[in-house]
């Protein structure tokens, strides 16, 4: 059974920063994409970030452009989300996911990840 924990959210300013972590266990995670999604009250979950199993490939939602940065550490099956510049619009919980299948592209549909954590609340005060 796929788990992946993630860590890292918390309360931080408006401009500030945080570092997002996520890690699989369960089976070997370097053969799969990676993404974090985020949901905020009220909405539906959002793709935020997707990275390809080789991570040689990244997508990320217009919003987050320039400021956020996926990456990951296949020899510790992690995946990584680094946010700068934060906005309150940014305010949600992040939640990592993985693919059941392996894909050569990144998919950016909630109902393409098989594979789930229980989510890191990042809340951005103005």
């Amino acid at each position: 059974q796929v788990q992946l924990v993630e860590s890292g959210g918390g309360l931080v300013q408006a401009g500030g920063t945080l570092r997002l972590s996520c890690t699989a266990s369960g089976r070997t995670s370097a053969s799969y994409v990676m993404g974090w999604f985020r949901q905020a009250p009220g909405k539906e979950r959002e793709f935020v970030a997707g990275i390809s199993a080789s991570g040689g490939s990244t997508l990320y939602r217009d919003a987050v452009k320039g400021r956020f940065t996926i990456s990951r550490d296949n020899a510790k099956d992690t995946v990584y989300l680094q946010m700068n510049s934060l906005k309150p619009e940014d305010t949600a919980v992040y939640y990592c996911a993985t693919t059941s299948a392996r894909w050569s592209a990144i998919p950016a549909l909630p109902s393409s990840y098989g594979y789930w954590g229980r989510g890191t609340q990042v809340t951005v005060n103005s």
